[in-house]
């Protein structure tokens, strides 16, 4: 069942009901301040840091679903509406919910009036923009009052759901003409504070809740709104909002646009007041002038689509699927450039309270963002650097406002190291700065103990080989990628954190997957090395790349897969002896992809035993069978309900990698097969069974133990959206960058039987046209007319455009 569909030449997403089987979102803001807007407006607003700087309330686990948000109510006579539906709920004569790129618009009508809203975050500013367009298309006179309601948070999004005794005591607002000023603890600590305007003249306001919802009321029936009279209250203590009320009157046919300005200022310390106990509100009236008119507004929305299309244009393709088309060209790498900016902070799922910027999560958010912003790559590269530890390990997490690391949560996952020379690997083949490896970087954001950025992936290396076990493969720590599987831990005590327990420092647990990992990032390493012309230590290290694949096919190998792990005891996870949890997908895919057992036939095996084990209609699941007791021994995995997240769920993040794999030995058929049973486009028509928005990847669906086999759940922030990105475009359609130049490798089945690709690198760009027999075979290449050794195009000057053609 469809609930919408794609606007392909607008690049948007078209909700036509209100009624969605979850609320589904966008985001608003690429810079410095965000915004996450559902299709009924719901959400909340923060600059930089979701738990520290939020601006705006939302209600997480609430009754209903996605209640809050950017609310605006029409007054019109006795009848009072939202357009956004919600949360008024009264029927609409038409709705409409269009999410773009950076942008949402909501249109609703109802009694003649026809309303609507657009939000987007401008370029080169902290606020959002609201533009609201009325309508009237009756025959009469309309006399309307419209009233805007927000939340404002107070600032730390975890001591507003805790701290009430201090919270409901400190409220302070400042009211100057239309515009709304929440200046909470600002004459303390702070030197920042939210504001909300809007460019017309009030009939009143409000900014203390209880006055305008009334007491006992809820936010369908706010009291101020019932009655069509603003109290003009003023917050003292208790819960500051900002609400305005503007009167409208439309003749016939006639319409008229209001601008709200809903934004985030900051001073210098030195600057914090206009006069004694006057906020200083000098950056609040210079965002505020610069988006006072519709037109103004008209004029951010190009420039934001400008700037879309440009980080767009780095990598298209022209195919005969429109599916793929659309993901590749639009809903993917902005999906990508979402995880960019929030990595897993902010979402539906995600409270922005907890976890800020993750460290393995970053870099692979990397691969799929790399090639639209490459300057900011470079510097999240520097930013994540700077979060290691001496030892080559580094803080799982970080916040994003102080680049400072979680202490909370701390280092122990033995996986992180590796992920940072794969990023950088990445980085380097796509912008060819090898300069970048000369950077000084310090451990634990110590400037004392700054290092080239080359010496801190050595030590990530280096990490792996001083952590090795009993079998040579490498110590789990607290967990590699699944964050789950905790070999050490042996939790016992109701709301111990799995993962930072550390009841157990033993050096048995061993990780399968770790060592696939090293297989494929290992030489990784080796290429940097020898690029900066250190060909001993790169022979070194690929030397300890063999000697790992030579653990894993002795010990890592279980007859038919390669086994998952090696528990505290020694016993073998993922193997056949096991009652449950025989197989596991992650190092089927990673140590395939590292090269392992792909001369001796043991990668198709293992392939095999993916396709016959874990397949299922709705994406590849973690591990069969599903736990169905709790196992102590390994940890938070077996908490889970069969067929939910780590317990046999389809984690959608390791899909790609088994893609990835297929194409490696040479399968197309059953590498875009996979593919299409996890792209969003190609599931619109299940929507009432996947559930979370049909336009992006979800990080987890159910597994077939589950009771709702194929319900998706936690889309958007998910490292589903990067690898996704690099399963499609590197290997699917196989166009990617290498040291050398660009490789042009395709690998699809003969249902698509061309397809051009326009691939912008290096300042070059390299137009692709693809005949493909499905194959699976290698690439005949021919460059501007002449036909090439190999598969590697080599990189072209900066405003060259190169034409390539290839048969497969």
């Amino acid at each position: 069942m469809r609930f919408g569909h794609f606007d392909d030449a607008a690049r948007e997403y078209v909700i036509t009901t209100p009624r969605t089987p979850y609320p589904w979102i966008n985001y608003l803001g690429c810079e410095e301040f965000y915004g996450i807007i559902s299709h009924l407006a719901g959400g909340y607003c923060f600059h930089r840091d979701a738990r520290l700087r939020r601006l705006t309330r939302y209600r997480y686990n609430g009754v209903p679903t996605d209640a809050g948000g950017r609310t605006y109510y029409l007054k019109d006579g006795d009848d009072y509406w939202t357009p956004a539906w919600a949360p008024v709920k009264r029927e609409l004569e038409h709705y409409q919910c269009r999410h773009g790129l950076g942008y949402t618009r909501i249109t609703g009508a109802r009694g003649g009036v026809r309303a609507e809203l657009l939000f987007l975050v401008p370029l080169g500013a902290s606020a959002e923009l609201h533009r609201i367009t009325l309508r009237n298309e009756g025959k009469a006179r309309k006399r309307l009052r419209l009233f805007s309601l927000v939340e404002f948070c107070l600032w730390n999004a975890l001591d507003d759901q805790t701290n009430f005794q201090r919270n409901w005591s400190t409220g302070e607002v400042e009211v100057e003409g239309s515009t709304l000023y929440h200046v909470t603890e600002y004459r303390e600590r702070r030197n920042h504070y939210a504001y909300y305007h809007v460019n017309a003249p009030l009939a009143g306001f409000d900014t203390d809740r209880e006055s305008f919802l009334g007491l006992y009321n809820g936010l369908h029936e706010p009291q101020v709104v019932v009655e069509g009279e603003p109290r003009n209250s003023v917050a003292s203590g208790w819960q500051p909002i900002g609400s305005h009320a503007v009167d409208v009157e439309l003749e016939p046919g006639e319409e008229r646009s209001l601008v709200f300005v809903l934004g985030y200022a900051e001073n210098p310390r030195d600057r914090k007041w206009e006069r004694p106990g006057q906020v200083n509100k000098a950056p609040a009236r210079e965002v505020i002038a610069r988006f006072s008119t519709a037109a103004q507004v008209d004029a951010a929305m190009a420039a934001l689509r400008a700037h879309w299309d440009a980080l767009l244009s780095a990598f298209t393709v022209r195919s005969p699927d429109e599916r793929l088309d659309r993901m590749v060209n639009v809903w993917n790498p902005y999906q990508c450039m979402v995880t960019f900016n929030v990595s897993r902070s902010a979402s539906y799922f995600e409270s922005g309270i907890g976890r800020g910027m993750g460290f393995r999560d970053s870099n692979q958010d990397l691969l799929g963002f790399v090639h639209q912003v490459p300057t900011r790559a470079r510097q999240r590269i520097l930013d994540l650097a700077a979060t290691q530890f001496p030892d080559g390990s580094a803080y799982h997490q970080y916040q994003p406002l102080t680049r400072r690391g979680n202490h909370d949560v701390g280092s122990g996952f033995n996986d992180d190291p590796l992920w940072l020379i794969l990023a950088v690997a990445a980085y380097t083949k796509e912008t060819g700065d090898y300069a970048i490896l000369d950077e000084q970087v310090p451990f634990d954001n110590d400037e004392r103990t700054r290092a080239p950025l080359l010496d801190h992936l050595r030590r990530s290396f280096e990490h792996v080989l001083a952590n090795l076990g009993p079998h040579g493969l490498p110590l789990i720590g607290r967990a590699d990628w699944n964050d789950c599987l905790n070999l050490n831990c042996f939790s016992e005590t109701p709301d111990e954190p799995y993962q930072t327990t550390g009841t157990r420092d033993g050096r048995t647990a061993e990780s399968v997957m770790i060592a696939g990992m090293f297989a494929a990032i290992g030489p990784e390493w080796a290429r940097l090395l020898s690029h900066q012309g250190r060909p001993a230590e790169a022979a070194e290290a690929l030397e300890a790349v063999r000697r790992m694949e030579r653990a894993i096919l002795e010990h890592g190998w279980d007859g038919e897969w390669f086994l998952r792990a090696y528990d505290f005891h020694g016993r073998k996870v993922g193997s056949r002896q096991c009652a449950e949890g025989q197989i596991f997908v992650e190092s089927q895919g990673w140590c395939v992809m590292g090269g392992v057992g792909l001369r001796t036939g043991q990668a198709r095996q293992a392939l095999d035993s993916v396709a016959a084990r874990l397949d299922t209609p709705y994406g590849i699941l973690l591990q069969q069978p599903a736990y169905r007791s709790y196992h102590r021994e390994l940890g938070e995995i077996s908490s889970y309900p069969p067929g939910y997240k780590e317990n046999a769920g389809i984690f959608c993040h390791s899909n790609p990698w088994i893609m990835i794999a297929e194409t490696l030995v040479g399968r197309p058929d059953r590498a875009f097969a996979y593919y299409r049973k996890l792209a969003p486009a190609y599931l619109e028509d299940i929507s009432e069974i996947h559930r979370t928005e049909p336009y992006v990847h979800a990080q987890m669906i159910a597994g077939r133990d589950a009771v709702r086999h194929g319900e998706a759940k936690n889309a958007w922030l998910t490292g589903t959206a990067a690898w996704s990105f690099v399963a499609v475009s590197q290997y699917l359609l196989g166009i990617r960058p290498e040291h050398e130049g660009l490789r042009v490798s395709p690998c699809l089945p003969a249902e698509i039987p061309e397809f051009t690709v326009t691939r912008r690198c290096r300042g070059a760009t390299y137009l692709v046209h693809v005949r493909n027999s499905g194959g699976g075979g290698r690439a005949r290449l021919t460059v501007d007319g002449r036909a090439l050794e190999g598969e590697v195009v080599p990189w072209a000057r900066p405003g060259a455009v190169v034409e390539v053609d290839c048969v497969v």
